[in-house]
């Protein structure tokens, strides 16, 4: 759509530096300085003032600076409004994939799903969990058009999205392997007397907010310890601190040498797929069809039984 060659002399107006946009650029310096002097003969310009004590642009090169924004973010949106156009006749639903948020739930729905969306396929998107995935939520339908996870009202209205409820998922515990509790076949609050219990923030889910009152009330002799959202390095402390985690059933598989146990914690958080308020048309058929699975009688829901080490039974 336009001359890569841009991206590089954005980077090196920015920085003041060849060899500092090379780092970013993850090109050498040679490379950097041949592609400037090639846009600069491509252009008839002199974009910069090379000097001993560094580069500085000449009016041309802040004029250019200024519009070469411009011209890349037109550029990058165009592309992508075209891939949404392609995806929306095509009908290819993409399906946001990351460790917390895995597609194996959305693949049991798939067959059931194709039978009644003939001709429509999925792509799996691959992301990063953390703070700029989150605040991506917004831009569903973008770059992705589902993301299984959880949600309430709240997670829903701070985020600008909407959210279609699979199954209302058990907050169960996870412990390191050796521990104690790993026994255990229900942990129980009482088991986690005189010990730490990972606890999300609060305000991340109302449900869970209520199991922290409760603890707080009825169990002060347990130690909630906060962290603000999962990710893999809350698993890795849990695991190298010898500290239980409140999880799910389907994060159960996250790290090898944590093992995930039922409880008797009587709480539920609402688990299923994030997607756009107002999807497209071909999304909206596959929320459709989706709803209509889950409502059938032989829909046996999100969590499978599992054993006291965390893995599915053996059938």
């Amino acid at each position: 759509m336009y001359n890569p060659q841009l991206d590089t002399f954005i980077r090196v107006a920015e920085a003041g530096s060849f060899s500092k946009a090379a780092q970013e650029s993850f090109i050498t310096p040679t490379a950097v300085i041949k592609q400037m002097n090639l846009l600069e003969l491509r252009l008839g310009l002199t974009l910069f003032h090379r000097s001993r004590q560094g580069l500085s642009l000449t009016k041309a090169g802040e004029s250019l600076l200024a519009d070469a924004r411009h011209v890349v973010r037109y550029s990058q949106e165009s592309v992508a409004r075209a891939r949404m156009a392609e995806h929306a006749e095509k009908r290819i639903v993409r399906v946001g994939v990351s460790l917390m948020t895995p597609s194996t739930f959305i693949a049991r729905l798939w067959p059931k799903v194709k039978e009644r969306c003939p001709g429509m396929s999925m792509q799996v998107v691959t992301f990063e969990n953390g703070p700029a995935a989150v605040r991506g939520l917004a831009d569903l339908g973008r770059d992705m058009d589902v993301v299984v996870g959880v949600f309430d009202d709240n997670f829903l209205a701070e985020h600008e999205c909407a959210g279609l409820e699979l199954a209302r998922e058990p907050l169960w515990c996870a412990v390191p392997e050796g521990d104690l509790l790993a026994a255990c076949e229900v942990v129980t609050f009482d088991a986690l007397r005189g010990r730490s219990l990972m606890l999300i923030r609060r305000g991340w889910n109302s449900d869970i907010d209520v199991l922290r009152d409760r603890i707080r009330t009825d169990y002060p002799d347990v130690t909630v310890v906060d962290f603000p959202q999962y990710r893999a390095e809350v698993f890795n402390q849990a695991a190298n601190e010898e500290l239980a985690l409140a999880t799910l059933p389907v994060w159960r598989d996250v790290h090898p040498l944590l093992y995930t146990l039922p409880t008797d914690w009587g709480c539920a958080v609402s688990y299923g797929l994030l997607h756009a308020p107002d999807p497209a048309e071909y999304v909206a058929d596959f929320l459709k069809a989706v709803r209509e699975v889950i409502q059938d009688d032989d829909w046996s829901g999100a969590a499978q039984p599992i054993n006291p080490h965390g893995q599915p039974p053996v059938s």
